[in-house]
C-alpha cells in the first residue's frame, strides 16, 4: 500500500511538473512595443508584437479572438510577457462580461504566483461595478472607489500611495464604466512612479515601489474579461539597484 501511494505521489508530481512547464511554453502575440526613439523619430514602424507567456492557468484560459484578447477567468492566474519593462507607458482597453468581474495587470512583477496563485509588483486593478454590491457584508458596501481603479503594492512590493485608502492608492474621481462598455487605461510607469489616467484623465498614482523593473502580467481572476488595443512605449532606463529588479526567468 506504501509502494502504491509513493508511486501515486510521484506520478501526480510528475504530471503537474509537466502542467506548468507546457502552461509556460505556450504564448500568444498580443498588443505592441516600441521604443521612444522611434516614435520622436517619426519612424513609419508600428512597433514589434508582444509574445505572453502563460505562467500558471490553462491553455483555454486566454484565447485570440481577432483583435481581442479573451481571457476566461478560469484558472485564477496569470499570463505574463515576455520581457522585462522599466520605464514605459502602456496603454490597454478592457471590458467585463459578467457582474462584479474582477481582475487587473501587474507592473514591474516577478511573474512568479505565491500561494493565492498572484505574482508580487504593483497591481492595476480592473473590477466591475457590481463588485461593490456583491461583496455587501452586514449592509456595509465596500467603498466606491475600489471599483474605478485602485493601485497598491502586492506579494511584499512596497509603495507610498498618492490617495491613501490603508496601504492602496484610490481613485479620486469614479471614471470606470459598468459591464459591456470598454475602459481606456494609459498606464505611466516611471522610476517606481505609477500614474494611471482611466478613461483620458489621470485620477490615481503611487510612488516609491520598492520593485522598479519586471514582467507586466495580464490576471485571470474568475470572470470573463476581454482586452484590446494593448500598446507599451519605452522609456529610457533609470538608475536601478539589483534588489529593486524581479529575477529573470527562462
Amino acid at each position: 500500500m506504501k509502494l502504491l501511494i509513493k508511486t501515486a505521489l510521484s506520478l501526480l508530481l510528475v504530471l503537474n511538473l509537466h502542467y506548468f512547464l507546457n502552461a509556460q511554453s505556450k504564448s500568444i502575440v498580443f498588443g505592441s512595443e516600441m521604443e521612444l526613439s522611434q516614435l520622436t523619430a517619426g519612424s513609419k514602424n508600428k512597433g514589434n508584437s508582444i509574445n505572453w507567456i502563460n505562467v500558471n492557468t490553462s491553455p483555454e484560459t486566454w484565447m485570440r479572438n481577432k483583435d481581442l484578447l479573451v481571457c476566461s477567468g478560469q484558472p485564477i492566474g496569470v499570463m505574463r510577457s515576455e520581457k522585462q519593462y522599466e520605464n514605459f507607458m502602456l496603454h490597454i482597453e478592457w471590458k467585463h462580461l459578467e457582474p462584479g468581474g474582477n481582475s487587473g495587470v501587474f507592473v514591474w512583477s516577478s511573474a512568479n504566483p505565491g500561494e493565492n496563485r498572484l505574482p508580487n509588483g504593483v497591481e492595476v486593478q480592473m473590477l466591475e461595478l457590481d463588485w461593490v454590491r456583491l461583496n455587501t457584508k452586514d449592509g456595509v458596501a465596500p467603498p466606491v472607489a475600489y471599483v474605478h481603479g485602485e493601485l497598491f503594492g502586492v506579494g511584499g512590493v512596497q509603495t507610498v500611495p498618492d490617495n491613501p485608502r490603508g496601504t492602496r492608492s484610490k481613485s479620486v474621481e469614479n471614471r470606470c464604466k459598468g459591464r459591456g462598455e470598454w475602459n481606456t487605461y494609459d498606464v505611466s510607469c516611471i522610476d517606481g512612479v505609477v500614474k494611471l489616467a482611466v478613461n483620458g484623465k489621470f485620477v490615481n498614482g503611487l510612488s516609491h515601489s520598492s520593485q522598479k523593473k519586471g514582467y507586466i502580467c495580464l490576471e485571470s481572476e474568475g470572470a470573463q474579461i476581454h482586452f484590446r488595443n494593448l500598446r507599451i512605449i519605452e522609456l529610457p532606463s533609470g538608475v536601478t539597484s539589483a534588489a529593486q529588479v524581479a529575477p529573470e526567468l527562462p
